[in-house]
């Protein structure tokens, strides 16, 4: 089958990255808004980040998914199941330890999608394209979860909380119906398992690797500890669950986007070392301006925090997602890419899981304020993952 077209390409993106940010915004946004509506305290949500570890372990079965049949079929097979696992939220009600076994197989369901989704990707889109694609596919992925963190918070707000979880899933289903009719991009051949290691093994212990590992595991921390407080905050801070929704779906899915195709674009002609140093300091800004927001305790601050922060999060999330392509280009894309995203999702998990603890102990200012010198460390590591930046 001939190469996808540039159209082909740009519409496999949105639709595949839309498909990934649902489940995903399920979990670590529209969840929490319903827990905490329902009275349930701070410390338990953050925990509940934890359902998450298959986000970060997904590495262990990503080999399967480069060598067992095409990366469409293993995408089409985990979004039904991704699908079952929302629709059955709602049934089991707002209790934590309920949730928590609906929650993981969510999370193992989305992360089997993400793999192929990413191996897909990253074996069909050229080099060349590769930093523009990214803002497209943080625009897309982070507008799906504004859908299910803010659409569907207002829907459950407004209406009931059973619909929304059932409108998230009804959209992840829809879009089965596109990803069908995707031109098909297969894994190279099966090579023999001790071959097959020996060259991940030798494109893990590379020059640079190291640097890139530490890289990729301090990118996101500080965002990921400040994350599972932002939607607390903003309703403490005196927002309607209503508002929160209308934040994330509006203003803040804009913002988002602009921010992931401003991004890709710097990255693209400015090159990745700079585009991802200069990115990743506004990124971190951010969290100083959670905190100044914090400190302020006023209903406009905690809008110009959110706003800022959805920006700042998309010229970021471009940066490292170019990044990380082009240094999982090669003939195990899936495995590659999904080892450098688990490595994100570890850092995601782990702050995540304390950061309801710490604002119980210390509070919202001074938690955000530390998160942004957690944002610091990665910084200082830009300049020696040029090796990996470099064009393939």
């Amino acid at each position: 089958m001939s190469a996808p077209s540039r159209l082909q390409l740009l519409a496999a993106v949105v639709v595949l990255e839309a498909a990934s940010g649902l489940p995903f915004g399920v979990v670590n946004e529209l969840v929490p808004v319903w827990l905490k509506v329902h009275g349930v305290d701070t410390a338990a949500i953050g925990a509940m980040t934890l359902v998450g570890l298959p986000w970060t372990l997904k590495a262990l079965w990503a080999p399967a998914v480069d060598r067992v049949g095409t990366y469409k079929g293993w995408i089409a097979f985990a979004l039904c199941g991704a699908v079952s696992a929302i629709a059955l939220l709602p049934l089991l009600g707002p209790v934590p330890s309920l949730l928590v076994p609906a929650l993981v197989a969510l999370a193992v369901a989305s992360a089997t999608q993400d793999i192929a989704i990413d191996g897909w990707l990253v074996s069909a889109v050229p080099a060349d394209e590769q930093g523009r694609a990214t803002g497209i596919r943080v625009a897309a992925y982070r507008g799906a979860m504004a859908l299910a963190g803010g659409g569907a918070v207002v829907i459950g707000d407004k209406l009931d909380w059973s619909w929304a979880f059932f409108a998230v899933a009804a959209a992840l289903l829809a879009s089965l119906v596109v990803i069908l009719r995707l031109p098909r991009v297969a894994p190279p051949p099966p090579s023999s398992t001790v071959d097959w290691l020996a060259l991940l093994r030798d494109w893990a212990i590379q020059p640079g690797s190291l640097a890139l590992f530490a890289f990729v595991l301090l990118y996101k921390l500080g965002d990921s500890a400040m994350g599972p407080m932002v939607k607390p905050f903003l309703l403490d801070a005196g927002l309607s669950a209503t508002e929160v929704g209308l934040l994330s779906t509006t203003v803040g899915a804009v913002l988002v986007s602009v921010g992931a195709i401003t991004g890709g674009d710097i990255v693209s002609r400015f090159g990745m070392v700079r585009g991802v140093l200069t990115l990743g300091a506004f990124q971190a800004v951010s969290n100083l301006v959670y905190a100044g927001a914090a400190v302020v305790g006023t209903r406009p601050a905690a809008y110009l925090a959110s706003m800022f922060e959805s920006l700042t999060a998309g010229l970021g999330t471009a940066a490292l997602l170019a990044l990380a392509m082009r240094a999982a280009t090669g003939p195990q894309a899936a495995t590659r890419f999904a080892l450098l995203s688990a490595i994100v999702g570890l850092t995601r998990t782990l702050a995540g899981s304390i950061s309801g603890f710490a604002v119980a102990e210390i509070g919202y200012p001074s938690w955000f304020a530390f998160t942004f010198l957690l944002a610091l460390p990665a910084l200082g590591l830009v300049p020696r993952v040029s090796h990996q930046a470099a064009p393939a």
